[in-house]
């Protein structure tokens, strides 16, 4: 336990964190609590364990300590002089000391958020790419209450382990394209890199090169339970991979070269750790890896398991933004599911135009199963109940969009189906396994990834990107 705010660190067994469960809970309300009171004046309570409230801070409230510094500004300067007649500055620069009651509230907002960021153990399976999203957000964060802390923080609470090997994911990912294949991190060791060359790792510790290779270092370590690298110790590695060439680090050596590259080499252990955490990471949830074995089945039969992963909010609009929609478009999504994106789609007419007034969007979505065709319709949106590969092509729509089955490479019979839906000159947009693009070759079109764990919340961490082609006119 941290002993300043009670919260629960990581490492704990689930027995430790679920007794420390209401520990945590009283000491985020009490933070807020404590905020609240500096912020605008009050009393910090605590319950007894007879049950009696007792009162353990009072505060004024910043509006009342804004007044009262500038009233003792006025008294001191009052002692320091007889009648009007003036005897010189009393204050270093000249000048009278001034304070901001907005400004010291918004520096209590910031401290009252990184206090809390600092005492639950959020920054120690955070990724990399999460703590610099957070290092901007306490620059401008939102009003402290504990359905705040639950919406930013939450996540990292309910699940430590998921971000520590997303943040494993993320750093190999960024690296080398290999690791965004499941299939490879599947089948073995074999199937990965033992060499990664950064590029740009110069003399400046803060390069985008030498940023890269601490990442992927430090998310290695906290993979293994290690405590991140101080900076004293990341200085010194790189001083000496840089003096004699290579220098050793948990996990393999890393070699400096007079172009400003490097390369991480991996011994046998710590590629075995990647490959475990990454394996574990990914799941076993799509069986199209070289070993799977899948039965022969008609073209157009559908696989026992869909895997039906709804497309989240997040994924939905990227993929809108590349529609470039301009309104009256005529839209048809495949396996639509229960319309999380034809909603998106729905309201886009609605969403701010400073220039002018959307037309809406014409909407027609497939769905195989009757049940998710019946939700969506339920939300107002036109969806026909078929097995999309079985719905006799007509080239009518402007734009395809769609989230098709990831299983095995199933995708690819709807990828090929879809097409024949476009005008010329229409657009698709097919969200896919990134399997599809590193190692079947099965795209069309411009491939773009989506961030490491972008379908979390639908229920897999499989890698996934988009590809974006365009109907020829001719």
């Amino acid at each position: 336990m941290n002993q300043h705010t009670g919260f629960a660190r990581i490492g704990t067994t689930p027995e430790q964190e679920a007794r420390s469960a209401p520990a945590i809970r009283q000491s985020l309300k009490e933070i807020v609590q404590r905020y609240t009171a500096k912020r605008d004046g009050g009393a910090v309570t605590r319950e007894t364990e007879s049950g009696v409230i007792e009162i353990i801070e009072e505060y004024q409230g910043i509006e009342a300590e804004a007044r009262a510094f500038a009233d003792a500004t006025a008294r001191v300067k009052n002692a320091s002089a007889i009648g009007t007649s003036w005897g010189g500055d009393i204050f270093l620069r000249g000048h009278d000391p001034e304070i901001s009651a907005e400004r010291m509230k918004a520096a209590l907002l910031r401290s009252a958020w990184r206090h809390v960021y600092e005492g639950l153990p959020v920054k120690d399976c955070a990724s990399a790419k999460d703590r610099k999203r957070f290092d901007l957000f306490f620059e401008n964060p939102p009003e402290l209450t504990l359905a705040a802390i639950a919406e930013h923080f939450g996540a990292f609470l309910l699940d430590q382990r998921h971000h520590i090997l997303k943040g494993l994911a993320e750093c190999f990912c960024d690296l080398d394209p290999a690791y965004k294949s499941h299939s490879k991190v599947a089948i073995g060791v074999q199937g990965l890199p033992k060499r990664i060359i950064v590029n740009h790792v110069d003399r400046y510790l803060s390069s985008w090169g030498a940023e890269r290779v601490k990442d992927t270092l430090n998310a290695l370590r906290v993979y293994r339970g290690q405590a991140r690298m101080e900076y004293g110790e990341w200085s010194s590695m790189m001083d000496e991979a840089r003096r004699h060439g290579e220098a050793d680090f948990s996990g393999g050596i890393i070699r400096s070269f007079k172009n400003g590259n490097a390369h991480l080499i991996f011994d046998k252990q710590g590629l075995l750790d990647i490959n475990r955490a990454l394996a574990e990471f990914y799941g076993e949830v799509l069986p199209d890896a070289p070993n799977a074995t899948e039965a022969k089945r008609p073209s157009t039969e559908v696989a026992r398991d869909l895997q039906f992963y709804p497309t989240p909010r997040r994924v939905t609009e990227e993929v809108l933004q590349r529609l470039q929609l301009s309104g009256g478009e005529t839209i048809l999504e495949p396996s639509c599911g229960t319309g999380d994106m034809m909603d998106e789609l729905a309201d886009w007419h609605n969403q701010e135009d400073r220039w002018k007034r959307r037309t809406p969007l014409f909407v027609t979505g497939i769905e195989y199963d009757a049940g998710r065709a019946e939700q969506a319709r339920a939300k107002g949106h036109h969806v026909m109940t078929a097995n999309f590969l079985q719905v006799a092509p007509e080239a009518r729509f402007d734009v395809v969009v769609m989230n098709p089955p990831f299983y095995g490479t199933h995708y690819k019979k709807h990828l090929d189906h879809a097409q024949k839906f476009l005008k010329k000159g229409g657009r698709l947009v097919c969200v896919l396994p990134a399997t599809a693009y590193y190692d079947h070759g099965n795209t069309i079109g411009e491939w773009r990834d989506l961030p490491v764990g972008s379908f979390a919340e639908s229920g897999t961490n499989v890698p996934t990107g988009y590809c974006v082609w365009w109907k020829p006119k001719d």
